[in-house]
């Protein structure tokens, strides 16, 4: 089948896709955006998560064909014109990244809370990171690049300090 979608902000079509095959697959295999990664395929490390409308989602575990028409931005749509996004910049300059495996996910999830909470908790970025598995940095290198990121973003920036915020 011919699959079209919205692929960060490009409309984009991959021939010959399988009915079976899982969005993760056509982002890697057919689009050639290997930022995503393909862990557990069973969405229960989050190393695959993209959006989809605007909604996280772990791309292992949608059918390709049910992205039809739809919008799906990867970590590789996060950054704007060779620009690093604040959530990508916060992990570079945090050390939040280290083996790079689950980093893709994380960036995703990690944005999509920027974007809806300002100023999140540490139990709002616990909750919404929860879906993401990282074997190497110990989660709190990854804690410190989410609350830097929420601080820079113009909907985060408070009078708080982190302390503060955190619960």
């Amino acid at each position: 089948m011919r699959l079209s979608l919205t692929v960060n902000g490009r409309a984009t079509t991959a021939d010959d896709v399988w009915e079976g095959e899982s969005l993760l697959y056509v982002l890697r295999e057919r689009l050639g955006l290997p930022g995503s990664k393909n862990a557990c395929e069973q969405g229960e490390c989050g190393s695959c998560t993209v959006y989809l409308d605007r909604v996280p989602v772990c791309a292992c575990l949608v059918a390709a064909g049910q992205a039809e028409g739809r919008e799906v931005g990867t970590v590789e749509g996060l950054a704007e014109q060779d620009e690093l996004s604040e959530v990508q910049r916060a992990f570079v300059e945090t050390g939040a990244v280290q083996c790079g495996f689950c980093t893709p996910g994380l960036l995703v999830a990690a944005d999509d809370l920027v974007n809806r909470v300002p100023n999140p908790s540490d139990a709002e970025i616990r909750e919404a990171l929860a879906g993401n598995l990282c074997r190497c940095t110990g989660y709190e290198k990854i804690m410190e690049a989410v609350r830097a990121a929420a601080s820079a973003s113009p909907s985060g920036s408070s009078d708080d300090s982190p302390e503060e915020r955190r619960t």
